[in-house]
């Protein structure tokens, strides 16, 4: 596992997937890929994680590259350059994912994370 993941004890195939996950959030993953470290089948393993973890693998794994840009926005990494080091195709579609996910823009993100460092 990379030093960038986070400890995860794997105690079954569900688990694996998700280290996996966090191992590779950075590299394009595909379904099938996850399933079959499960040895389950694509729809049994889709419907499984999502009971276990609560959110589907995709944005399970969107969450995972979110926090990671977090990190890297928060080190003063371009966003263009974060999109790609986590494995959106692009600035946008980091963009929208982060949205969606934390309710604002990256660079709102950042503001707020300014102001409150400057508060403190």
């Amino acid at each position: 596992m990379s030093s960038r993941a986070p400890r995860l004890h794997a105690c079954g195939p569900l688990d694996d997937a998700r280290a996996f996950i966090h191992a590779h959030f950075d590299e394009p993953l595909r379904l099938a890929q996850l399933a079959e470290l499960s040895a389950l089948s694509v729809s049994r393993f889709a419907t499984a994680f999502r009971e276990r973890f609560g959110l589907s693998p995709y944005r399970y794994l969107c969450g995972v590259r979110i926090e990671a840009a977090q990190r890297l926005l928060l080190a003063g990494v371009p966003g263009s350059v974060v999109a790609t080091e986590v494995g959106f195709f692009d600035q946008s579609h980091l963009a929208r994912h982060f949205k969606r996910t934390c309710g604002m823009t990256p660079s709102a993100f950042l503001q707020r994370a300014e102001a409150a460092a400057l508060q403190s």
